[in-house]
């Protein structure tokens, strides 16, 4: 990453997390602070089985697992799940969690930031990825679409201001709460509320794992 600073590179995880919760992404990549809950145990074991960094040949398509990737222009970095070679030579990343029932914005900004990664990396197109459900045992595919590829760099320069400034968002204090892991640290009932000017409001519920 030779044209960013260390403090400007944005980890494609980030995104999720700041689609989610601007003040969550602060306090995890920012602040360095983590802590489990039910529903961030259950994302890890949805993702016991992509954790090992290992490769194999399923049906003519060739599987990697735990893929790191990067992009030297827009300063990411981080790691697919899955990335499916197929026999045409197509590229298919592939995000794995626990439930995806419900469509989120929140996965298809990281799983897009994972494409964006591949396409300058490989040096091919990546039209699309999808996510597959660890309880459904479903994937629901995604399309990169322009409007998508806009907002997830958007969000990328979200994340790398908040990193060059090193400030904390202030608490949303809303249904978003009620399931994070860092409610005991973030204190939402007790700050001031998320400003309604927020660039980044929840779509649903549902909780990055």
């Amino acid at each position: 990453m030779a044209d960013w600073r260390e403090d400007e590179i944005v980890m494609v995880s980030a995104i999720e997390h700041i689609s989610y919760c601007a003040r969550q992404c602060a306090l995890i990549h920012v602040e360095k602070v983590f802590d489990e809950n039910v529903f961030t145990l259950r994302g890890s074991m949805a993702h016991k089985r992509v954790d090992e960094p290992v490769g194999n040949v399923e049906n003519g398509v060739t599987i990697e697992r735990a893929l790191p990737i990067w992009s030297e222009r827009y300063g990411l970095q981080g790691r697919a799940d899955v990335v499916e070679f197929r026999p045409d030579g197509s590229v298919f990343p592939v995000e794995y969690k626990i439930d995806t029932r419900k469509t989120s914005k929140h996965d298809d900004l990281q799983l897009c930031a994972q494409a964006i990664c591949l396409e300058e990396m490989l040096d091919c197109s990546v039209p699309c990825g999808a996510v597959y459900s660890g309880t459904a045992r479903h994937r629901r595919d995604i399309e990169f679409t322009a409007d998508l590829r806009e907002r997830t760099l958007r969000a990328v320069e979200s994340i790398r201001a908040m990193y060059i400034q090193g400030t904390l968002p202030e608490p949303v204090n809303d249904a978003r709460c009620q399931n994070c892991s860092l409610a005991h640290v973030c204190m939402p009932s007790i700050i001031a509320t998320w400003p309604e000017s927020s660039a980044f409001q929840p779509t649903d519920g549902e909780v990055p794992e």
